[in-house]
């Protein structure tokens, strides 16, 4: 089980056995097996402190120099969506997917951007931080969906009005989409049986919120993270590995195909 603990994972599957309406939520780490790096350390391009043009990547990733500097924006978000190019979803994502089948209760709440979720076949899918895929732009109504931006010019300009394109995802600096805040809002109120952290950090007040809540609640809650984070010693189940094999050895445990 490479290097889970047996109890453990029947443990966690004892719980998505018996839950009726489950909150799944997801970070980089269950899109590192599909190959899909951070922003920080993509090709190594921003392990050291600042970009080449002397800034930190969280001043050049932010709405300030989107609205500032469309075009050194624009390049690094070019970037990232290029070194992640050709990459799809994984069979973490597709364990999901296919809970979400066996239990239609089952949602995900996502900082990923990726859009690999709705790919491998979820549709319970709060996407915190939007979709890299999704271009709007910031002068019309218009907008569109585009698998990668190979065909972009950088930074693009709108067809309808030759206005600032942008994706629609949030950068530093910027408030989280209200539809998102909403959807999340409306299934906590609904209540969980469960919460599981699958690859997050969860540095995000919004992201740690909710596992923290159903650990104050007594309500189970699992962490799946090879290593230590901020919501670690507030879970009652810990399964220490990546998404992939933790997930597979989840499916194996409650007879089900990853």
């Amino acid at each position: 089980m490479d290097g889970l603990d047996p109890g453990e994972v029947r443990r966690a599957a004892d719980v998505l056995r018996s839950a009726a309406r489950v909150l799944f939520v997801t970070g980089a780490g269950i899109s590192a097996d599909s190959g899909l790096p951070t922003y920080r350390g993509i090709g190594g391009l921003y392990e050291r402190d600042t970009t080449e043009e002397g800034y930190p990547i969280e001043v050049a990733l932010s709405g300030a120099m989107l609205a500032g500097n469309p075009a050194l924006c624009w390049k690094y978000i070019a970037q990232i969506e290029r070194a992640c190019r050709g990459a799809r979803f994984n069979a973490a994502h597709a364990f999901l997917a296919e809970h979400e089948k066996r239990v239609p209760g089952t949602w995900i709440l996502t900082q990923n951007v990726d859009g690999f979720h709705l790919d491998a076949g979820s549709r319970n899918v709060i996407e915190v931080h939007g979709n890299v895929r999704r271009l709007h732009c910031t002068a019309c109504e218009w907008e569109t969906e585009v698998a990668d931006y190979s065909s972009l010019e950088i930074p693009p300009k709108c067809p309808a009005c030759a206005g600032l394109v942008r994706p629609r995802v949030v950068l530093f600096g910027e408030m989280l989409p209200d539809d998102a805040v909403r959807a999340l809002q409306r299934e906590l109120a609904s209540g969980f049986d469960a919460v599981v952290a699958i690859g997050t950090t969860a540095v995000f007040p919004y992201i740690a919120g909710p596992v923290i809540a159903a650990a104050r609640a007594g309500l189970p809650t699992i962490e799946v993270n090879p290593g230590d984070t901020t919501i670690s010693d507030a879970v009652s189940i810990r399964l220490r590995a990546g998404a992939v094999a933790a997930l597979t050895a989840l499916g194996d445990a409650l007879g089900a195909e990853v």
